[in-house]
């Protein structure tokens, strides 16, 4: 059982592998067979999800190798030029091994880009056109459904384990952060009526879903592109839609909060036990003149006020954050800012990444970048604090009993997460002894032992 210290960005969590979680029962005789990679972050995993279950319901099988698929969809991520030279390795690889590849995502934006590389692919589509990868997927692979078993899946496909799921309330973002090409990739904020996110989250707490992971572009501004319309006794508000899917029973964790004012109204439901108590809010910097060159809102002392006010009303509460160092123009004095910011922030949950040049971000032409030595060296400085900061933050930890979600159990012991975990990108707490009856998906009380820097062991209380 590996460690995950959170040096990633939420949204550039791990996720380029071959699809295997979709795989059906044994395909009939005969039956189109499509294989999936998907990469990036948990938006397009969803997006993968929506993909492959429009797929099956069409009759074809989810292949969970190349060597078995007919042809080969893969879903990509065009973040970074790290994430576009990542997208680049998985198209090439997926060529050398079946040959037929259509390709989808945000790096579908660039189709110029993908066919420069790789001038052999089938299609080249954008970030969430759904119908225009089933039109690819039908002149590759024609569909040749059993009208007995193919009108509709069972229940939808999901790509994560069965006990948890990430739900999109949103596409796309309002903001013109300067280092961010998301809303030319995925456009304007555009948000799902709310009564057909609830039918959504329903339908997967009814098939065995423990945890709803809320995500979107920009979580915190939900409905304003709809003016907060209430349709079918639901109102498109992220106050409202947090509490509508409180009384569902699950665990439900909000990603990619921004801190306008409202986002306090949410805290007395963390408090209630509606809502996890848990905020994911990409705060980037916390020097003024910094935030001021990203485009983002320069309110870091009110911001430190914001923290205050939300740990007096919830003082479980977990924040998780992400920081740029490095970005153009960023001097010594302003990163030592954002240093003792981190300090008096006492945040859960840190990860940090260098800044890269994105192509088509205005931050590109910014004056002053910064050497790479000099980001490296920075990086490490930040997530040294980081580090001791979430260490002592651990060990308050000791010696209380926490409720925990099962991720995994093996011959070694069971991977777990308490309510201040999601996912991938956060911490674990590990149990070694008497774990033999849990299973993925249980939730159960833990007394905590030992504390490490990221993560927690524990044992069931006797």
């Amino acid at each position: 059982m590996s460690q995950n210290p959170p040096s990633l960005r939420p949204d550039l969590a791990p996720r380029a592998r071959v699809v295997e979680a979709a795989r059906p029962h044994q395909p009939r005789p005969n039956q189109p067979r499509i294989g999936m990679v998907s990469l990036g972050c948990p938006k397009a995993l969803v997006d993968s999800e929506r993909i492959l279950t429009r797929l099956r319901a069409e009759g074809y099988a989810i292949s969970p190798d190349y060597a078995g698929a007919e042809a080969v969809i893969v879903n990509t991520c065009g973040f970074l030029d790290s994430a576009k030279a990542e997208s680049l390795e998985a198209i090439g690889e997926a060529l050398a091994a079946n040959g037929r590849v259509i390709v989808t995502g945000c790096l579908g934006a660039e189709p110029d880009f993908i066919t420069g590389a790789h001038p052999s692919v089938l299609a080249v589509t954008g970030p969430h056109q759904y119908e225009q990868v089933l039109d690819a997927v039908h002149a590759a692979v024609p569909p040749s459904p059993d009208p007995f078993i193919d009108l509709l899946p069972g229940q939808s496909v999901h790509l994560t384990p069965r006990h948890f799921s990430y739900l999109k309330i949103s596409e796309g973002c309002n903001h013109k952060c300067k280092f961010c090409i998301i809303p030319d990739m995925r456009g304007k904020l555009a948000s799902r009526p709310a009564h057909a996110i609830l039918r959504e989250a329903e339908k997967l707490v009814d098939n065995g879903v423990k945890e709803l992971l809320v995500i979107s572009q920009d979580t915190s501004a939900y409905g304003v592109d709809i003016k907060h319309a209430e349709d079918r006794g639901h109102r498109a508000h992220i106050t409202d839609l947090a509490r509508d899917l409180g009384s569902l029973g699950a665990w439900v964790r909000l990603h990619y909060v921004y801190p306008y004012p409202h986002v306090r109204n949410l805290i007395p439901l963390m408090a209630e036990g509606l809502v996890l108590p848990y905020l994911d809010i990409p705060f980037q910097h916390a020097h003024p003149e910094v935030l001021r060159r990203m485009a983002r809102p320069a309110a870091a002392a009110r911001t430190l006020d914001e923290i205050a006010l939300w740990r007096a009303d919830c003082p479980d509460i977990a924040l998780r954050s992400t920081f740029i160092v490095g970005y153009p123009g960023e001097t010594e004095d302003e990163f030592q800012t954002l240093l003792d910011w981190l300090d008096e922030a006492q945040l859960d949950r840190v990860g940090c990444f260098q800044y890269e040049n994105v192509a088509g971000a205005r931050s590109n032409a910014l004056p002053g970048h910064v050497a790479d030595e000099v980001k490296q060296d920075r990086w490490n400085r930040f997530m040294e604090k980081s580090q001791e900061i979430s260490a002592a933050r651990l060990a308050r930890k000791l010696g209380q009993v926490l409720d925990v979600i099962v991720d995994e159990v093996d011959s070694e012991g069971a991977t777990c997460r308490t309510k201040a975990d999601a996912p991938e990108i956060d911490g674990n707490l590990f149990i070694d002894d008497g774990f033999e009856g849990l299973a993925p998906g249980d939730i159960v009380q833990v007394m905590v032992d030992e504390a490490g820097d990221y993560d927690l062991w524990g044992s069931l209380p006797r």
